[in-house]
């Protein structure tokens, strides 16, 4: 039986011309975890990751935080999955709300720019709505399927997987077969780096854990978590 381990990106740009870089926490909380893996004598043989900077930047710091560590040295070329992308929260916005939302840079902007994302996000995994440029939710979840059977097809240790929330939540959302509400309520949940785990074999996935961080599990990093 093997271990896939989903991992969500480290903090991106938020507001920023480009979200999709990680930001110095990100950079972090990345570094962070992939010290864990090692002090924990984690090796995968297999990275899948989505095509996007911020998973590319979240794997690579990982990884040396991984390698940095006496106890493990390796060095894994990701396969990468498109996929395993994101969905385009700025086109599910607009789909539910046409005027332009002022940046998410205080806390009226920021619970308004997410109030409009879990209502696109319903709308969308309901089948109501396809936003502009967007595959159907349908199209998205056999994207995330078709990693998950490669997985469980192709491998039988230690999988890591690196990708955003809604990847994410939907595969966690598929294995318990949930309602499209219940996924976009396990997507707004998912914090920057944490770890999702499924034991699985030629058959199927199982889910062991949802939504941990055991490496900012101490008092000094309470300020590293963070969600979007």
């Amino acid at each position: 039986m093997g271990k896939l381990y989903l991992v969500r990106h480290g903090q991106a740009s938020l507001g920023a011309d480009d979200y999709d870089n990680l930001s110095e926490l990100g950079q972090r909380q990345s570094l962070r975890l992939g010290q864990y893996f090692a002090a924990k004598g984690l090796q995968f043989e297999s990275v899948l990751i989505g095509g996007l900077k911020r998973h590319a930047q979240t794997w690579g710091h990982i990884q040396i935080g991984m390698t940095g560590s006496d106890t493990l040295a390796q060095a894994l070329t990701p396969s990468i999955w498109p996929g395993l992308n994101e969905y385009d929260s700025d086109a599910l916005i607009a789909s539910v709300h046409p005027a332009p939302l002022a940046k998410p840079f205080t806390p009226e902007a920021y619970r308004a720019h997410f109030r409009m994302l879990r209502e696109g996000l319903r709308q969308w995994a309901n089948g109501a709505i396809v936003p502009k440029g967007m595959p159907s939710y349908a199209d998205f979840v056999q994207g995330i399927c078709a990693a998950l059977d490669h997985v469980r097809i192709q491998h039988c240790g230690n999988v890591l997987l690196v990708s955003s929330g809604g990847p994410i939540a939907t595969a966690v959302a598929q294995l318990l077969g949930t309602s499209p509400e219940a996924f976009v309520e396990l997507n707004m949940r998912l914090r920057n780096t944490a770890v999702s785990e499924f034991a699985f074999n030629p058959k199927r996935h199982s889910l062991l854990t949802f939504n941990t961080l055991p490496h900012l599990d101490a008092p000094q990093l309470a300020e590293w978590i963070s969600y979007a």
